[in-house]
């Protein structure tokens, strides 16, 4: 019940990825329609059904440009969970966030300051910039905005073939 299921607007633009137990709330009060079925069934006292992967609005619903919170959470997504100097992939606990800028020079806090970077490397870069270290990003970092939510959609959906064709791979 607690598995990843896409949500489509009802022009089959991506908006969000919701739990199985939500999708089927939705699909059941008529607000959603199933796209695509995962291959688990879901058993009632009565029945049993295969479980959505893929849910569609069936009403247009305008969803208003909203900038996400600057958390540890969200720029370790964003940065998928690699390290922004050696490119490694690390769990969240073995990543640290680095002010590209350091806070002591006058860096601050912000999407465009904070990487995701593993222990090693910021140790490795300490105090320094990244030039001063001789160490080089591998992406600019950037606020979340449409296009970075739906890489992270794109990221979240690698598990599960059916969202593909939603996802423009």
């Amino acid at each position: 019940m607690n598995g990843r299921v896409l949500v489509l607007n009802s022009t089959y633009e991506p908006v969000n990825v919701c739990t199985v137990r939500r999708a089927i709330v939705l699909v059941l009060k008529g607000i959603a329609r199933t796209e695509e079925r995962s291959f688990h069934d879901l058993r009632t006292a009565r029945r049993a059904f295969p479980a959505p992967s893929v849910i569609r609005l069936l009403e247009y619903v305008h969803i208003p440009f909203e900038r996400k919170s600057l958390s540890r959470k969200n720029i370790l997504l964003r940065d998928h969970n690699t390290c922004q100097y050696c490119g490694h992939i690390f769990t969240p606990a073995e990543l640290t966030l680095d002010h590209v800028m350091p806070r002591s020079r006058g860096g601050h806090s912000n999407w465009d300051n904070l990487v995701a970077c593993c222990k090693r490397c910021n140790n490795r870069k300490g105090n320094a910039t990244p030039e001063e270290a001789h160490m080089r990003l591998i992406k600019r970092p950037q606020a979340f905005s449409l296009h970075v939510n739906r890489q992270i959609m794109r990221y979240l959906g690698r598990s599960d073939e059916a969202w593909r064709k939603y996802l423009f791979y």
